[in-house]
């Protein structure tokens, strides 16, 4: 269905994206499986006041797939891009995880009684307004972000990544 998406606007998505918009944007680099190149990674944002808030590693023979999410995500694309890393761009939800035993188990209820697909997920490491969050890739996004907040749960956005006066940056 992506030919409903942007239909009839003459605007690229990117352009309307601010702070509060409600997807987090995802960086995936493709590193060599050598000792260190986690590290050289992370180190290129020391300094920058940008925090790594979300990090997933899937590993394969010859080389790793980093996906991570980053407090600034057009200041960490910078950062990227100008160490030559070649990147993808992806949207994911951020959804804090609601009070109760089972929160994970009532966002992944309510995604499929609107019939989407989770490609991957994983834990922010911050914690947006001191509580849990979790980020999620689904098959449409827009759906699912209107689906979560029908059932009244708080979506994550770019801006709530970087407001933690509790934590050293």
């Amino acid at each position: 269905m992506e030919s409903d998406q942007g239909s009839g606007s003459g605007t690229k998505f990117e352009t309307m994206r601010g702070r509060n918009f409600p997807a987090l944007r995802q960086f995936t680099i493709f590193l060599e499986n050598r000792v260190g190149q986690l590290l050289e990674v992370v180190r290129r944002f020391e300094g920058t006041g940008i925090r790594i808030c979300a990090l997933s590693i899937n590993d394969a023979a010859e080389c790793a797939f980093v996906r991570f999410l980053v407090s600034d995500a057009d200041r960490g694309r910078e950062i990227l891009e100008r160490s030559g890393l070649a990147l993808i761009e992806t949207d994911l939800i951020g959804v804090q995880l609601p009070e109760g035993p089972q929160p994970l188990l009532r966002v992944c209820t309510a995604l499929l009684q609107a019939e989407l697909n989770i490609i991957q997920t994983y834990p922010l490491i911050i914690r947006p307004h001191g509580k849990p969050a979790v980020a999620i890739m689904v098959e449409n996004i827009e759906v699912a972000m209107e689906t979560l907040n029908e059932k009244g749960f708080t979506i994550i956005t770019e801006g709530d990544l970087d407001d933690n006066p509790t934590m050293d940056q």
